[in-house]
């Protein structure tokens, strides 16, 4: 297990290292100068020039790089060239919306598509499987923000159940938060929800064909207890990958959704930076997106060896 261990904690170290040097070359290279759009067209070059001094742009990109990852790796984000506000500050605010949603909106998905697949897979080829398959047939073809702009117009237009957008903080309590995130969660949730499902199926169907559980049918289980003991715990790790992949889409890619009902999460922050030059914050918040998406995979990693005790004597 410490092996295995190891190994992760390694792969982890170099992914995040160069997933840095990429994000910091790609962004480095668009074009365009933050000092210049920042001052306008009409601005004077001794001007512009100060600016850029000020914001540390006349440095090298080496030197510039390795400030942003010592700055990093210490919490000091840097500060945003547009609001001069410190980048961490930011961020901070908007992850206490985009985090939430993102698991409010896992939670949904797996609620949702666990007991569809198994309902499916303990069905293959009658009628339950076919209706469960033609859901999430719909639900994978269709955009999320296609199901936004529906949900926003049956149950915030017409029912007036919930608010159209915006996010009034969580200072007026946990309900009030939850139930204004619940239809961009919906949103999100319903489309990873049929991928999860047909993984699922697909995953418990494959183990449904295997000797041990032909022997626990032979022992007398019934076919829902075979696949409640036995079943869906061999299927769970083809499902766990989706899953973290899933979370990881869900944080880092909620841009059009918070978009759509106007929440600032760190999707609108990133695309508010982009808008206007912030390079230091698109770094930043894109690198912490990544850090996100690269720790999810690790921790899934390390459930495989749970759920899966042969991983754990890998050598």
């Amino acid at each position: 297990m410490l092996h295995y261990l190891a190994k992760r904690i390694l792969s982890l170290c170099l992914s995040l290292a160069i997933a840095s040097m990429v994000i910091f070359a790609v962004i480095e290279v668009a074009p365009g100068d933050p000092a210049s759009f920042m001052l306008g067209t009409g601005a004077q070059e001794d001007t512009v020039a100060a600016l850029r001094e000020e914001l540390g742009l006349n440095q090298s990109k080496l030197s510039r790089y390795f400030s942003w990852v010592t700055g990093m790796v210490t919490g000091d984000f840097g500060t945003s060239y547009t609001y001069r506000t410190p980048v961490a500050k930011m961020v901070g605010d908007r992850l206490w919306v985009s985090l939430p949603l993102a698991l409010y909106a896992l939670i949904l998905s797996t609620l949702i598509a666990l007991p569809a697949g198994i309902f499916a897979a303990s069905r293959r080829g009658k009628l339950g499987d076919m209706s469960v398959m033609g859901a999430t047939q719909v639900g994978m073809a269709v955009p999320n923000f296609w199901f936004a702009m529906l949900l926003v117009l049956v149950f915030a237009i017409n029912l007036r159940w919930f608010a159209a957008g915006g996010f009034i903080g969580w200072d007026k309590g946990l309900w009030a938060g939850l139930h204004a995130l619940t239809l961009p969660a919906i949103a999100l949730a319903l489309p990873q929800a049929a991928i999860l499902a047909r993984v699922m199926r697909s995953a418990l169907l494959d183990v449904l064909n295997e000797d041990f559980m032909r022997s626990a049918r032979a022992k007398g289980l019934s076919q829902g207890q075979a696949i409640r003991r036995h079943g869906v715990r061999n299927a769970l790790i083809p499902v766990l990958t989706i899953i973290g992949l899933q979370f990881s889409f869900l944080l880092a890619g909620a841009i059009i959704i918070e978009q759509v009902f106007y929440l600032p999460g760190l999707g609108r922050l990133v695309f508010q930076a982009i808008s206007a030059r912030d390079l230091i914050v698109v770094e930043s918040v894109v690198m912490l997106l990544v850090f996100a998406v690269i720790m999810v995979n690790f921790l899934v990693d390390l459930t495989y060896a749970l759920v899966d005790p042969r991983l754990r004597r890998t050598p």
